[in-house]
């Protein structure tokens, strides 16, 4: 797993963003290893948020911007009403089950990433408050912003994580070197 990036990030503007997306999503991977689905699920903290919910949140949240940059529809639909459903696991899903969905949902942006002809394509996004209300971004935008979407999830985990058994990112790191 990727804990930093080379200073050479794959060569290209690409393969940087790329190599700093997957860094991040290592951060997110490791803050599950050796934990049970019971663990994961737990929210030790004083937030609502829980590992389980964090993977599944952060493999969703990727596919539909990728799928919007693409200019399809998202896989799943959340709007105001069932936006918190992204943060826990239902019947049949498990966090095993969430690492395998959002490694194949890694593999299409690294995908669309590379094939698109320049990372200024911009797209149309939906008239919601949610989204930038320019109404367009760019594939650049797209990876810098789930960049950022993904670290501060990583962060959330670390602290998650913590509360949960006391192992910090570090001693994961380690834990996923053996």
């Amino acid at each position: 797993m990727v804990t930093h990036v080379p200073a050479e990030a794959n060569g290209d503007e690409r393969g940087a963003l790329l190599s700093f997306l997957e860094e991040q999503r290592g951060g997110i991977r490791r803050a599950v290893l050796g934990l049970t689905d019971e663990q994961a699920v737990s929210r030790p903290s004083a937030s609502e948020l829980s590992l389980a919910g964090l993977v599944k949140h952060v493999a969703e949240v990727e596919q539909s911007w990728i799928a919007r940059a693409r200019g399809e529809e998202p896989a799943v639909h959340r709007d105001q009403s069932n936006w918190h459903e992204c943060f826990a696991l239902v019947e049949g899903e498990s966090v095993e089950s969430q690492l395998a969905y959002w490694e194949k949902v890694a593999a299409e942006t690294e995908a669309f990433a590379r094939s698109v002809p320049s990372l200024d394509q911009t797209f149309a996004l939906p008239d919601q408050p949610w989204f930038p209300p320019e109404g367009r971004v760019s594939v650049r935008w797209v990876l810098l912003h789930l960049i950022r979407e993904t670290a501060r999830h990583a962060g959330h985990a670390d602290i998650v994580r913590e509360s949960l058994d006391g192992k910090t990112a570090f001693e994961l790191v380690a834990l996923a070197g053996k």
